[in-house]
């Protein structure tokens, strides 16, 4: 009993810090230009769509906390050396999801703009890149990658255009190249609280 009361007293002291400071939920939604570098790929970006939710945490006049969930899913062509590096992966067009995590500082510039920045991390959820003879996914399963953009608040109305650049290798091949995320969000928020 002691601890389900202990629990409920923090629980409702850092919601009232929460909603002190400033909180705000929202959902958003968009589309994803994505690209993978190496030469199996082709140097094009392809166009895919993320939705989620978001949540802000204001921690002074200027700065704030945008932790996030969102799903993105894109489909990509392979480069022509694809089939001769990788003859046991079989798909014309690749496809995959993730359900990504970031967690982004927001530097108000002024009362519409915000500066963002921060680490990201994907979970790998669907593919179709597998080797044959086994079905092992050919992606890893974790990808860590940092996040650039700007914010423009109209009311509840959010517009966000960020650039996200991979730091680790998502391929799971043994003694292969490298292959790296990188990908330019477009897309609208809406605030619900």
């Amino acid at each position: 009993m002691y601890k389900k009361i202990t629990f409920f007293a923090l629980f409702v002291m850092c919601s009232n810090f929460v909603f002190a400071q400033g909180f705000e939920l929202g959902i958003k939604g968009g589309t994803d230009v994505q690209k993978i570098s190496g030469i199996s790929f082709n140097e094009e970006f392809a166009y895919g769509y993320h939705f989620g939710a978001y949540t802000e945490i204001k921690l002074s006049k200027t700065f704030s906390l945008q932790p996030e969930f969102y799903y993105s899913a894109a489909t990509m062509n392979k480069g022509n050396s694809f089939d001769t590096l990788y003859t046991s992966i079989d798909p014309k067009k690749i496809k995959f999801g993730y359900l990504n995590i970031p967690l982004l500082v927001n530097i108000k510039l002024s009362d519409k703009v915000k500066l963002q920045v921060g680490p990201r991390y994907g979970i790998l959820s669907s593919t179709n890149l597998t080797v044959k003879a086994n079905a092992e996914k050919a992606l890893k399963m974790g990808d860590f990658s940092f996040v650039s953009g700007i914010q423009l608040q109209f009311s509840k109305l959010r517009v966000y255009a960020r650039y996200q650049i991979g730091l680790t290798d998502i391929n799971e091949l043994p003694n292969k190249e490298q292959w790296k995320n990188q990908s330019i969000h477009l897309g609208i928020g809406l605030k619900i609280i």
